[in-house]
């Protein structure tokens, strides 16, 4: 189904939706009935106001008790996953511009299969769930399927940015398959598993298991929303259209083939900790629904980027996908913000990202390709972080390039997709992604070194030799 916060409509048996009601007496077919809100009762629809009414077999309450839940991680050790950003025992703060190369995927030779439960770690982020303020950053890096179990988080909504390896998500809404340069959104308290399809055409899964691995961007008390478009008009940036939504698919504990004992694992993300419960029956036995609540993706090249035609550098913000708005007018919790294939017909403009210092916090990755004021050592699978007011730009390479080359229109992008998370929160890094995960590039800083300096106090209409 297409649409972004639509109302939306979908059943696996035909008539399992009560008609003109929510909560009939004797629902179609024995089935119980459950709501998932994701926003409080009270809140506007104007403001939206957002919940979801299920159909299913089995109510979600029949499951044991939670326990804490021990991970392991691909060095055989306790889960890397840190949300309370007030802890300083978890943190490394570091003023300096950081760059990370791709983040290892664990290897099934090693001996351990990790799912993506188990294969996220965190890098950075700010504030704690339990008031609603803030956001994480997370990596996920796993060789496995999730086997008889799912995930849900009580904290926040998870943008997940595919990065290797396709992702086909099983969720209490129906089935999605996000591939690299799809993104897709799961909102706070929705469950679901995550399996690796290595060639999506035909739905098979790795035989090799050469892993996956991709970005998370988790937000703490909201959601996300497409930005207003303002004097752009009616049109343009993501178009809500191309938003798709999963339709429904049921599965019942006879026809589950991942439980483990007769039992499935529900892994529960509650205030920053991961917590186990078992239950007898699938967590995705839902025969149909109805809400604007839902899990959606989202196709990167769906996206309509919206530039300068005349002259300078115009700011990121025009290539925003989505937004998780602040209280504060003017800033966002979160941005997710795309560079995608473009033209850039812009009369004696610098065109690469010009140097700046800004108050809001930039975490950059690379799906694939060049990112055009990086190009070389930024490679996919990495990240960057320039907090605020910590001075970045283009390397000394892009600056070279840029003077040097010929008036034209230019087309940048081709063969890539580079984004953004950016957020009003100054990010904290965890020790892990400082100390503990070996991919910290500590001579970042040089890429600055020996940028031309060309200053002539006698040259008012200095231009280079070219």
């Amino acid at each position: 189904m297409h649409g972004f916060g639509n109302e939306f409509e979908s059943e696996a048996l035909e008539g399992a939706l009560p008609i003109g009601r929510n909560t009939p007496r004797f629902a179609p077919y024995g089935l119980h009935i459950e709501q998932l809100n994701g926003t409080a009762f009270t809140v506007p629809r104007s403001a939206g106001n957002r919940r979801t009414w299920f159909y299913r077999i089995r109510p979600s309450v029949m499951h044991l008790p939670f326990e804490k839940y021990v991970s392991k991680n691909s060095s055989g050790g306790p889960n890397r996953l840190v949300t309370n950003f007030n802890d300083p025992n978890q943190l490394e703060v570091v003023p300096n511009q950081l760059r990370w190369s791709p983040f290892k995927i664990p290897e099934k030779s090693d001996g351990l299969e990790i799912d993506f439960v188990d294969g996220m770690s965190t890098i950075c982020g700010a504030g704690d769930p339990a008031s609603g303020a803030g956001i994480a950053i997370h990596i996920y890096c796993a060789n496995s399927d999730m086997k008889g179990r799912a995930f849900t988080n009580s904290d926040g909504d998870y943008l997940i940015v595919p990065q290797k390896g396709a992702l086909r998500i099983q969720t209490e809404f129906g089935y999605m398959l996000v591939q690299p340069n799809e993104i897709c959104v799961i909102q706070r308290g929705m469950r679901f598993r995550v399996e690796y399809v290595e060639n999506p055409e035909n739905k098979e899964k790795s035989q090799q298991g050469e892993g996956f691995r991709g970005y998370i961007l988790e937000v703490f008390g909201g959601h996300f929303e497409i930005p207003d478009l303002g004097p752009i008009g009616a049109n343009g940036l993501a178009n809500p259209r191309d938003f798709k939504i999963p339709t429904a698919h049921y599965e019942d504990s006879k026809d589950c083939k991942d439980m483990v004992d007769g039992q499935y694992e529900i892994i529960q993300k509650f205030s920053g900790e991961l917590f186990s419960a078992k239950q007898s029956f699938s967590p995705f036995d839902v025969v149909a629904w109805h809400g604007n609540y839902t899990p959606y993706k989202y196709n990167l090249t769906n996206f309509c980027p919206v530039g300068g035609t005349s002259f300078d550098h115009m700011d990121p913000s025009i290539f925003t996908v989505l937004t998780c708005k602040s209280h504060k007018i003017g800033t966002a919790v979160a941005d997710f913000v795309i560079f995608p294939p473009r033209y850039t017909p812009l009369d004696n403009t610098f065109r690469p990202p010009y140097f700046h210092r800004n108050c809001m916090s930039e975490f950059m990755g690379l799906v694939y390709g060049e990112y055009e004021a990086k190009k070389g050592d930024f490679v996919p699978g990495g990240a960057s972080l320039h907090s605020p007011m910590i001075p970045h730009g283009p390397d000394k390479n892009a600056v070279n390039h840029e003077v040097s080359r010929d008036e034209s229109v230019v087309r940048v992008g081709d063969n890539t997709m580079a984004f953004m998370f950016e957020s009003m929160y100054t990010l904290k890094t965890t020790k892990w992604a400082i100390h503990g995960c070996e991919k910290l590039d500590h001579d970042y800083y040089k890429v600055w070194e020996n940028i031309p300096i060309r200053f002539d106090p006698k040259n008012r209409d200095f231009k280079p030799n070219v």
